[in-house]
């Protein structure tokens, strides 16, 4: 008996079974404990035709759920492609949208879910809490003169970055209906069609056709930033599978009224698709076709390609982007970077590779996780990068799997001398004080922007980088007021730089701000003077002067540096203003009415991170410990981002 009921547990664990075929299996148990030994002959008779029957309303209901793979196992296909999705949750989402030049986009009407919102003057969206799914979101974004273009990802918890790279609308060539024309590329790839028109009501169009045509090549490195959705798909069967592409084409048709058109009902084109040369040696004989389904988010088989020499040829009946992909089975897989001491690792570009199909991407988020789809049963290369400012090398490398089912794990990155990792704090307010609640901060080091959300006024971001420069820029964004700040330079001060309070009036052209202990912050905007003397006769060589005042009482800032020779930048200890330290170099904070700084135990830090001419920015940022004038011990932190006076 006990053997009986694990059977029905394990069997009720892993298929879907019916009340009616559960309460069968119950009540034959129950006869077996109950009935006498010589009724349960009879017993059985009567519950084998009720199982035999529920059994036949159980398999009746469904369709055949299983197909056999390439290995003779079998694998379960849902009735409907949506319950590959999972439960429905909601996620938020940080996203870029830029063009082929890599500038941003202004406008682009970006949708997940039932929820919509425009990007910034960066190409930037934020979206907070949009529905989707747990393994599936779906991200779309459009914009007049540009085709459609789209992100599809596996949400992680925290904030989910992604980048959309949209393509241009040009019209490369003009047809008309009626006639049989054929349109082809500088590398060959075509597309031919029939005469035969409709739009999307379905009523027959007739006139001239504006035809836009891309080719996308894998070897091009944007081409994950330019085709849609993400390298997911439904194949023939209903099952999912995770695609290598060897090519896509995307093709829209307009009317002469700026209609969205397609191919008649009846009629065909047959397009060509340029197969890379690096691509050549794995290039099948005949590849399945796929088309990009824009309301769904993902690839779906229909028909196939033939190779012919450097060319896949196919007919299609519709346009969208098609895809000539080899697939293979997929399951998720969660990478989590962290450091030896369990911190989380963001903004890292991770890269999962498969022998057999090639090579995906993805970048870690503010919990140092990155989620997406790869071949199951496959082992794999994990690479982490810190690109532009690590070069090429990978900062870890590790191979993992195969792994048949959904999976999460961790690559911890060992310590390293010449790696160097930073987090950048700070609170981000508006031009009254408050915290601004919809917000992101971009950070430019390098060759490299990093972005994250703006939290309830607070921000942190968090970086590795490689070299002795120690310069970055930051500028915070108010999302919803559309305020920003200007690009301030900062030096780093390993391993956290905190950069007190920013502002964002963009009224404002120059200020001062300071924060004492946990203080709200000082802001001075207006009466600013600085200045910089080479070789003033009543100053020191290379002295700096700058003053600002407020109309409250007690609020005003004065400072005064002695730099070193050129070019000056760099980081400065305090200078006593009575010369007690025996500094040659260094920058003071004058103890007014506005502050008290005493020169003992003083450790405050400044660094000069710009000195324009005239006219142009000179940025400071400071902050450490002191005592006042009474000893009394206090933090500051500060910035001076101030237009030079002569």
């Amino acid at each position: 008996m006990l053997m009986l009921r694990v059977f029905l547990l394990r069997f009720s664990d892993n298929y879907e079974i019916n009340s009616f075929f559960y309460a069968t299996l119950l009540l034959f148990f129950h006869l077996y404990n109950r009935k006498p030994n010589q009724s349960i002959m009879k017993s059985f008779k009567i519950v084998t035709y009720i199982f035999t029957l529920s059994l036949f309303v159980f398999t009746s209901c469904h369709k055949d759920d299983s197909v056999t793979n390439g290995n003779g196992s079998q694998v379960y296909i849902p009735d409907s492609f949506s319950e590959y999705f999972g439960n429905e949750i909601s996620r938020d989402f940080l996203g870029t949208v830029v063009d082929k030049n890599k500038l941003p986009i202004e406008g682009v009407t970006i949708t997940i879910g039932n929820e919509t919102v425009l990007t910034d003057s960066n190409g930037i969206f934020i979206l907070r809490d949009a529905d989707v799914n747990q393994r599936f979101g779906y991200v779309k974004a459009e914009k007049a003169g540009y085709i459609h273009g789209s992100r599809s990802v596996v949400p992680s918890e925290g904030t989910n970055k992604v980048k959309i790279m949209l393509l241009e609308a040009n019209v490369i060539a003009t047809i008309n209906s009626g006639s049989s024309e054929t349109v082809t590329l500088n590398n060959g790839s075509s597309v031919s069609f029939d005469g035969n028109f409709i739009k999307e009501d379905g009523s027959t169009y007739s006139g001239s056709v504006d035809v836009m045509v891309h080719h996308l090549d894998p070897a091009n490195e944007d081409m994950s930033k330019q085709m849609p959705g993400m390298l997911y798909a439904q194949n023939s069967e209903g099952a999912e599978r995770m695609l290598q592409t060897l090519g896509m084409l995307a093709v829209e048709l307009r009317g002469s009224s700026g209609e969205d058109l397609n191919l008649a009902e009846g009629s065909t084109s047959e397009i060509k698709m340029s197969v890379d040369p690096s691509l050549m040696s794995i290039a099948p004989a005949t590849i399945p076709l796929w088309y990009f389904d824009e309301a769904k988010g993902y690839w779906i088989e229909e028909g196939e390609a033939t190779l012919q020499g450097n060319m896949y040829v196919g007919t299609v009946s519709h346009f969208s982007f098609w895809n000539c992909d080899i697939p293979t089975e997929a399951i998720t897989l969660c990478i989590n970077t962290i450091d030896e001491d369990g911190i989380p690792l963001a903004n890292l570009s991770v890269s999962i590779t498969s022998a057999n199909f090639g090579t995906t991407y993805g970048y870690t988020n503010e919990n140092g996780k990155v989620c997406g789809f790869v071949p199951s049963d496959e082992t794999l290369e994990l690479n982490i990068y810190n690109y532009d400012l690590c070069g090429d090398s990978p900062v870890y490398i590790e191979t993992i799997g195969p792994f048949s089912v959904d999976t999460n794990t961790s690559a911890v990155v060992p310590d390293n001398p010449d790696i160097i990792q930073e987090n950048v704090v700070g609170t981000f307010n508006n031009c009254n004080g408050d915290a601004v609640s919809q917000g992101y901060v971009q950070i430019t080091y390098g060759n490299q922007t990093f972005i994250d959300i703006v939290e309830d006024g607070a921000f942190e971001i968090n970086l590795l980088r490689c070299t002795d420069n120690n310069i970055f820029s930051i500028k915070a964004i108010d999302y919803v007021n559309l305020q920003t700040t200007d690009n301030i330079n900062y030096t780093f001060t390993t391993p956290i730089t905190t950069l007190g309070a920013l502002s964002t009036c963009n009224s404002v052209s120059e200020f001062v701000q300071y924060t004492i202990d946990d203080s709200q912050g000082v802001l001075l905007t207006v009466d600013i003077s600085a200045y910089f003397y080479v070789d003033n006769p009543n100053l020191p060589e290379h002295s700096f002067v700058m003053t600002a005042f407020s109309n409250i009482q007690g609020e005003c800032f004065y400072t005064l540096g002695l730099l070193n020779n050129p070019d000056f930048l760099g980081t400065y200890n305090h200078l006593a203003s009575d010369g007690s330290d025996g500094n040659n170099t260094g920058f003071t904070i004058s103890s007014t009415a506005c502050l008290s700084v005493s020169n003992e135990n003083n450790n405050i830090i400044f660094n000069l991170t710009a000195l324009g001419a005239v006219g142009e920015y000179i940025d400071i940022n400071f902050n450490g410990l002191y005592e006042d004038e009474e000893g009394n011990p206090h933090t500051i932190t500060g910035i001076v981002h101030v237009l030079r006076d002569n």
